[in-house]
Formats: structure tokens, C-alpha cells, sequence
């Protein structure tokens, strides 16, 4: 049994919202199914709630990635007895996740991630490509929804794209704020995001594709005609067989990957 940690009050400027409820961690470890020999990264271990399980389901081998220095002599001494164990004291929106990887086995990395810096962090991660295997994030409910989303609702924005192009992402199950402490004023959800080998629909160039999603999304309620004057014209679209007065909330990452690839072609021309 782990050593307990001292009381430390939760910090708003961190975002820190503790777990607290044993059944909800049991349910998130079995999600994740940690096995001994895997490359377990654990963003924001905070008191330990997380790591304990998991440290036990990964055969006492566990990384963690904390900001808040107060908090890691008591990780420390709460995991004393856990010779691979290890801490990097850092901001995960700056960690390198690539050399953390370096030539061993892809890393799966989980955390509650604080509300405030969750996207882009999350954008960080996607980044690091195939240095991750799997991640397992607590998150606000509003933002898995975004992550998960379908073409044509209302959650289907940036993010969605972004996230779907390189990852395929499972909502798993919603947690209530009474499962934290301090509570939260909203719900959160687990979300399961595993990268794609190959993206299914392989952008000729991924950076002109955000780029183009960013402006695509730029006014939701304008037409893509209106939204993505300058970068393709009407007649593109239609050419493409993408109707310009459709809006962005209406398009999949295979359109959205085809208008890109369009225009990538169309610069590489001479």
C-alpha cells in the first residue's frame, strides 16, 4: 500500500479538480487495461488518486508529467516503494513526448486534464504522431462531444476534424462532478482517442489542411463560398462535387481532405 500524500488545496490557476470516487477510478482503469511492459505516461497525477491503480495494473512501472511542484514531494513519498516509478517535473503543453518515447514501444498516456488547457493540449499530443499508441483522457463532457461529434451537428467544428483525422475517438462514459473534489460546475467524460497507422483519408500536405479547416470554421453560420473566399472559389467546389453553399459544419474530414488536396496540387503546379 502507497504512502499517503499531505493535504494539498486545489489550485484554480492550475485547474485542479481531484478525483475522488473510487468506483469511477476502478471503471477508468478497466478502460484503459494497462498491462506490465507498456510505456503507461500519466498527465497531472495530482494526489495520486489515478497513479496507485495504475501503477499496480502496469506492474510498478509508471512516467507522470506534473507542473505543480508542490506536489510532487508528495508523489514522491507516496510512491517511494516504486523503483520505475518516475517524475518530470514540467508543463505537458511543452513536453516532448517523442524523445520521451525515443526508440522504445509508443507510449499510452492518460490524465484528468485540467478544462483550461485541454485542447490544446490535446493538439500537442496529435502532434507528437507516432510516438503515442493510445490516450485516455477525463475531460469536460462539452469537449468530448466536440471530439466525437458527427458531420452536421452542432459540436462538429475544428477540433472534431482535427482530432478525426488522425485518431479515431470513442466517448466512453460521462462522470458527474461529485465524483471530484473541489466539484466542478460541469460534467466531465472519458474519451478513448487511438491515431490512425495511415489516415484513412491522407492529406497531401496536413498543414494546408488545418489551415483550410481554420478558415472553413472561421463564421459557422457562412457558406463555404463566403468562409473560403481567397482560398477556392465556387467553381473548385463544385468541381469537386461540394455544393459552395453548403456551411462547414456539413462537411467530412474526406471533403475536407479532397479540397486540400486540390489546392495542394493546384500549388505544386507551376
Amino acid at each position: 500500500m502507497a504512502a499517503r500524500p499531505p493535504v494539498h488545496r486545489a489550485r484554480k490557476r492550475f485547474g485542479q479538480n481531484f478525483l475522488r470516487d473510487p468506483g469511477i477510478i476502478s471503471r477508468i482503469v478497466r478502460a484503459i487495461a494497462p498491462r506490465p511492459g507498456e510505456r503507461l505516461v500519466e498527465i497531472g497525477p495530482g494526489q495520486g488518486a489515478l497513479t496507485e491503480p495504475l501503477l499496480e495494473a502496469a506492474g510498478g512501472r509508471l512516467e507522470v508529467i506534473e507542473l505543480d511542484r508542490d506536489l510532487i514531494p508528495g508523489l514522491r513519498v507516496q510512491f517511494f516503494n516504486h523503483p520505475d516509478f518516475v517524475i518530470h517535473e514540467g508543463d505537458a503543453l511543452k513536453f516532448d513526448f517523442r524523445a520521451l518515447r525515443g526508440e522504445g514501444e509508443p507510449l499510452r498516456v492518460v490524465g484528468n486534464l485540467p478544462y483550461n488547457i485541454s485542447t490544446p493540449l490535446i493538439a500537442h499530443l496529435l502532434e507528437a504522431g507516432d510516438a503515442i499508441a493510445d490516450m485516455h483522457f477525463m475531460l469536460q463532457k462539452e469537449v468530448v462531444d466536440r471530439l466525437a461529434a458527427a458531420p452536421g451537428g452542432a459540436d462538429w467544428g475544428r477540433l472534431s476534424v482535427m482530432a478525426q483525422y488522425r485518431c479515431r475517438v470513442d466517448a466512453l462514459f460521462v462522470v458527474p462532478p461529485e465524483a471530484f473534489v473541489p466539484r466542478p460546475k460541469v460534467d466531465s467524460a472519458i474519451v478513448r482517442l487511438t491515431p490512425h497507422g495511415e489516415p484513412p483519408h491522407p492529406a497531401d500536405d496536413e498543414a494546408l489542411l488545418f489551415r483550410l479547416v481554420r478558415q472553413a470554421f472561421g463564421q459557422r453560420r457562412k457558406t463555404l463560398r463566403n468562409n473560403l473566399k481567397g482560398l477556392v472559389e465556387g467553381d473548385a467546389l463544385e468541381t469537386l462535387g461540394i455544393d459552395p453553399s453548403r456551411r462547414p459544419q456539413t462537411l467530412t474530414v474526406e471533403e475536407f481532405v479532397r479540397i486540400a488536396n486540390h489546392l495542394a496540387a493546384m500549388e505544386a503546379t507551376p
